[in-house]
């Protein structure tokens, strides 16, 4: 009978969101730049603008203490909805590389790099994975674009995705500074096994989630590839988008609730960049528990999710528990 209600749920749950992602041929969002080495005086460090508290994370993994990093988007601000400041005009227009996630996550980086004259200088760091693409739901039009464009960039919530990441954050720092590429290489293979660790320690416990409970219920479409890489399904989510600037409509809420009260659905997951008053709202309605998620930015230092090492294991044991 469970098996028999969570294949009514993923039928209607297809129609009202987009949990029909899948992986593309080597399909990719950006190109990365021509690069060449720059002059650095005795002392002077590579300036690497990174646009989200992730993304400056594993740069600092990479680049150690060789770089001068500073990062755009402040703690708890949200990629989708981020307005830039003055400050980060200057900061990329002083940079040596801007390091940004790619995949169309940065909406807002456009303006900042036509007015500071560092479109050749931004290095996608997600150049190269297989992106999950979006496919329309009976909602729009096929021809739609979407905040985002047709990607899901969400890439991070793989760490084998990362681990590309790495290449090319090592492949940009050594390009620009070669008496360094060493270190530069160095730093990413030792991050890349913490990486492949985080890999096998997921996978071990979500293997813990009996198989009928493996559906995600989220505030927006950011878990494909977290589904996809560990055998979950990315069902419901109350935007019905990779991005958080869309609205649900109440014919959607109204579909949403009704799938999780009869499947009895134990949780709901919401980002801490996201206002979680509509998850709030479901929660109470379906008298389901909503669980935070850390998802577009890192915590606090000292915080649960400090890290993006740190941020993934608290994701992941929080859904385990939810789920189980």
């Amino acid at each position: 009978m469970r098996k028999h209600w969570l294949t009514i749920l993923i039928a209607i749950l297809t129609l009202i969101a987009f949990s029909g992602c899948r992986p593309q041929a080597a399909e990719e969002a950006d190109e990365l730049p021509t690069l060449s080495p720059v002059s650095l005086t005795t002392g002077e460090r590579l300036r690497v603008v990174a646009t989200t508290s992730i993304v400056a994370d594993v740069a600092q993994n990479v680049g150690g203490e060789w770089i001068e990093l500073t990062t755009l988007l402040p703690l708890g601000a949200d990629p989708h909805t981020y307005q830039p400041t003055p400050q980060d005009a200057a900061a990329i227009a002083n940079a040596h590389v801007v390091l940004a996630n790619g995949a169309g996550l940065e909406v807002f980086l456009e303006p900042l790099l036509e007015s500071s004259g560092a479109t050749g200088r931004v290095v996608p760091v997600s150049y190269g994975i297989d992106l999950l693409h979006m496919e329309a739901d009976e909602h729009e039009h096929e021809d739609e674009e979407h905040e985002h464009g047709p990607y899901d960039p969400h890439v991070w919530f793989d760490p084998l995705n990362v681990i590309v990441w790495t290449e090319n954050i090592a492949w940009a720092l050594s390009t620009l500074d070669p008496a360094h590429a060493a270190d530069y290489q160095a730093n990413a293979a030792s991050y890349q096994a913490e990486l492949r660790a985080l890999d096998a320690w997921i996978a071990d416990q979500v293997a813990l989630i009996p198989a009928g409970h493996r559906t995600l219920v989220s505030d927006h479409a950011s878990f494909g590839y977290f589904a996809h890489r560990y055998g979950l399904i990315q069902g419901g989510t109350i935007i019905a988008s990779f991005s958080t600037m869309a609205a649900p409509s109440a014919q959607e809420l109204a579909a949403l609730e009704e799938s999780i009260t009869a499947l009895g659905v134990p949780a709901i997951f919401v980002g801490t960049t996201v206002n979680p008053a509509l998850g709030e709202r479901i929660a109470r309605d379906t008298g389901t528990r909503l669980v935070l998620l850390y998802t577009g930015s890192l915590s606090a230092p000292g915080g649960p999710a400090d890290s993006y090492l740190a941020l993934m294991r608290y994701d992941t044991t929080a859904i385990v528990e939810a789920l189980r």
